[in-house]
């Protein structure tokens, strides 16, 4: 969770303000330790079994382990008591895991007075008790409060420090998450945000002391450091890295570090992921769901552009995924074999907007730059921005050098799991300003599609499952939800494969379903495409005839479930349409088993084709901007440019479909259909990758279920102004998660009751500046809205902004009168919000860039 700067913290702004006894190595011989080390970034989910199950192997197995949790961090018993569940289901006996009396402060959810546990750190019994663990696991929280609970008023460690340090030179696994991890080097990251950071801690000549009513008029928090417990040596470590946006922040503290900028990479854990140290092979392995930055500062340099801000150029950035590992004494890579290059083999080959805001597509760092700049061939360059609310900032320049390169592989059924090597990045003092555009747009084209009724809708019997991309095999939720509808594990299944050129994702498919309980024999991957296969003897184009094929028609009729795998949506279409775009004789027979009780599912381009207009190719900038094109080029009109539409299949009739919700930033180009052509008294629906929509036609209800969420567009109120294409006032939006429904005809939005309302309750009370990039905390739209907004007693307002060159938009979400917020815990102590009518405004803009 966000935690404010507090008057204890020592600020740092100027390279001669770091003080060598602060940055003094907590423990000088750290040759002879037999232990390990479980570094995680913060968020990690209950259901994330390979830390947990990493950290109990190096605590010596789950029947031999001893584990002791130190609350200090948190101001709640609450999460050292979820982590001892968890280690239970995971099969550590209950009386083998004590919560430590380690704290300098009272909990707030006890009857006991824990604020007298600091007196406990010198005593002999609580010393003999840790020297009999096997683990400890730091919880989080504040790390300040846990380095003031180990050392004494001194500054020299405790006993139950000392115990700690023995059993780990010993052997024991030492973990922990979010402050659990800053605590673990010795220079310890205590505050900061990435533009805070570079404001004021790189060559700056603002403020040199803030206190804490200064900085709460700030929407920027400045670095703070402090002397942390040091049990890893080799480098500076920052935690939640992607989803707080931490890189820069991280980028100065290890600058101003000069045994760490010369000797050690920096490394930034991403949330619900860990490094995983041994220190007998001195490798770290990345270990969880998601990434590592490491930064190599040892040939950074620092450029002053202006008297009062200066910049940092020649900062190597990698980002490594789950199995890779580091030699950080060799500062080496080393990767799985099954893991190909990128370099010379680029998939991708579009031209990539910078990333600007919550509608850049890949807006969190590590995608972005895998799609948009290491896996494409048409980029050698690229560039993200952050700044005040004043536009005071950075340009933050990334350059592919001949060291550059990228390694892919997929993850969890067809997951792209992406690392990066060696990309440059140069931070750049900016100043950015923004204007109203006036004048109308010349190069905005309006759509000329005009899609046609599609059947009836009263008597369907059947539902649909529409999974917005990226779906992945261990997502049971998704799988047993389609299993479910088709009819259990008697379903009888087939696949439709034309979107895709190969048959690896029908395959694929099938084999999850069969790894759920599904019969082999009751599956089968229909002949329906209008294209040939890679890696295939037979000419699949000749099955184009087979749209009207009896046969195959009778087959269709006989199934409970139909799928559709991604690729290509245009691909679907027209090999189930005959050329006057008339139904053919299979299409026909879908309809006839959906109507009859069958549910029909896709996935990415097999969601897209479930409305009866089809979103087939743009971007949200493009679509702003541009328009509509009625031309379409695979995939660079996939990936960005004006929106192409076609007419889908139609099974869903309540309103537009867009996929890739979340991570392709799409929200723009809903927006500028569904004003075009859609129904302006019917919802559109963005689906989030991970996570499908069920609907549910005969009680016109639809359900969230997987990982992500989906996002509500309603325009029922919503003002233009048609001489000014994309200028909108009063855009409502809504976003809803697991366990969340809709009703399809009322737009009632019905929230899952284990959630409670954030309105007049809001956790946060800050100041926060604009969405302007990837330094930007909480990239993903759903984040964004919720913690700086709707759950941010301060905020009536936020802002973010796209742009290219010199034109963009400026988007402000507002507090509606009917605005609400509505949180719980997930997956162990992952935040899950639901948004309720958010107001949103998007203006159009010139920018101009100094």
């Amino acid at each position: 969770m966000k935690k404010k700067l507090v008057s204890c913290l020592i600020s740092f702004t100027l390279l001669s303000s770091w003080s060598t006894p602060l940055l003094a190595k907590a423990q000088d011989n750290t040759q002879d330790i037999k232990g390990n080390l479980v570094i995680a970034g913060g968020g990690v989910g209950t259901s994330n079994h390979d830390i947990y199950e990493k950290f109990l192997l190096l605590a010596g197995g789950k029947e031999k382990t001893k584990v002791g949790i130190i609350p200090a961090a948190s101001t709640t018993l609450q999460s050292s008591e979820k982590f001892k569940e968890d280690l239970v289901k995971y099969g550590v006996n209950s009386d083998s895991i004590k919560i430590l009396p380690v704290s300098n402060h009272d909990f707030s959810d006890t009857q006991k007075d824990e604020s007298t546990w600091k007196n406990q750190v010198n005593d002999k019994k609580l010393s003999r008790t840790i020297k009999g663990l096997t683990a400890v696991w730091f919880v989080g929280g504040d790390q300040t409060k846990i380095v003031d609970s180990l050392r004494q008023n001194n500054g020299n460690d405790s006993e139950a420090l000392k115990a700690i340090w023995d059993i780990y030179r010993k052997g024991a696994v030492i973990g922990g998450t979010s402050a659990g991890a800053a605590i673990m080097s010795d220079v310890m990251i205590t505050g900061g945000d990435s533009l805070g950071a570079l404001k004021e801690s790189i060559g700056s000549k603002e403020n040199k002391h803030v206190n804490e009513n200064q900085h709460n008029k700030k929407e920027y928090e400045p670095l703070s450091v402090q002397k942390g417990l040091g049990f890893f040596q080799h480098g500076i470590i920052d935690q939640h890295m992607d989803e707080r946006a931490r890189l820069g922040r991280l980028a100065v503290a290890a600058y101003n570090s000069e045994r760490d900028k010369e000797k050690n990479f920096a490394y930034g854990v991403d949330e619900d992921a860990a490094m995983v140290v041994n220190n007998k092979d001195q490798k770290v392995e990345v270990v969880g769901r998601s990434g590592l930055a490491v930064l190599d500062m040892s040939k950074a340099k620092l450029i002053s552009k202006q008297k009062v801000r200066s910049g940092l150029e020649n900062i190597k950035v990698s980002y490594l995924s789950p199995g890779d590992k580091i030699n950080y004494h060799l500062k080496s890579f080393e990767f799985p074999n099954d893991k190909v290059e990128t370099k010379g083999f680029e998939y991708y080959s579009f031209n990539a907007l910078p990333a600007t805001g919550v509608f850049t597509p890949y807006g969190r760092l590590k995608a972005y730059l895998s799609y948009s700049f290491v896996d494409n061939k048409s980029m050698k360059s690229a560039n993200s921005y952050v700044y005040d609310s004043k536009g005071s900032g950075y340009e933050i320049a990334f350059q592919k050098d001949n060291d550059t390169n990228g390694y892919w592989r997929y993850t969890d059924g067809q997951k792209d799991d992406y690392s990066i090597v060696n990309v440059r990045m140069d931070i750049t003092p900016k100043t950015v300003k923004f204007q109203p555009n006036k004048k109308t747009s010349l190069t905005y084209k309006k759509s000329t599609f005009s899609p046609s009724e599609s059947p009836p809708y009263d008597s369907i019997k059947g539902n649909l499952l529409i999974a917005g991309g990226a779906l992945g095999s261990s997502n049971s939720s998704v799988y047993n939800k389609f299993i479910n509808l088709a009819g259990g594990k008697q379903a009888k299944i087939g696949i439709v494969p034309a979107a895709s050129t190969k048959f690896d994702s029908s395959n694929q498919f099938k084999a999850d379903l069969i790894k759920y309980g599904v019969k082999a024999e009751n599956i089968e991957i229909l002949p329906i495409s209008n294209h040939d296969f890679k890696g295939t003897s037979e000419n699949e184009s000749d099955w184009k005839t087979n749209m009207n094929s009896d046969k195959l028609a009778q087959k269709v009729k006989g199934l409970t479930g139909i799928w559709f795998v991604g690729g290509d949506q245009t691909l679907i279409t027209s090999s189930l349409r005959n050329e006057n775009g008339s139904d053919s004789k299979v299409l026909q027979a879908i309809w006839h088993t959906y109507k009859n009780g069958a549910v029909l599912g896709g996935t990415s381009t097999g969601a897209a084709i479930m409305s009866n207009t089809m979103l087939a190719g743009g971007d949200s900038y493009g679509a702003l901007s541009y328009g509509f094109t009625d031309t379409y080029d695979d995939m660079t009109q996939q990936e960005g440019g004006p929106a192409y539409l076609e007419k889908g299949l139609g099974f869903f009739q309540y309103g537009l479909v867009d996929q890739h919700f979340d991570n392709k930033a799409r929200l723009g180009r809903l927006i500028a259909t569904a004003y075009e052509k859609g129904n302006k008294n019917q919802l559109g629906y963005g689906i989030d990758e991970d996570t499908a929509m069920v609907v549910n036609n005969e009680e016109k209800q639809i359900e969230v279920v997987g990982r992500g969420g989906i996002t509500l567009v309603d325009l029922a109120k919503v003002q233009a102004d048609d001489k000014f294409p994309s200028d909108y006032k009063n855009i409502l939006i809504s976003c809803i998660t697991p366990g969340d429904k809709v009703n399809i005809t009322t737009k009632e939005i019905v929230i899952n009751p284990a959630k409670t309302s954030t309105r007049k309750n809001e956790y946060y009370s800050e100041k926060v500046g604009p969405n302007t990039g990837l330094f930007s905390p909480h990239g993903v739209l759903r984040k964004f809205l919720a913690y700086d907004l709707i759950d941010n007693a301060q905020s009536k307002e936020i802002k973010s902004y796209t742009f290219n060159q010199n034109k963009g938009f400026e988007l402000t979400f507002r507090k509606s009168a009917e605005s609400n917020g509505y949180w719980a815990y997930t997956d162990g102590q992952k935040d899950d919000y639901s948004i309720v009518k958010v107001a949103l405004d998007i203006k159009p803009i010139n920018v101009d860039i100094k």
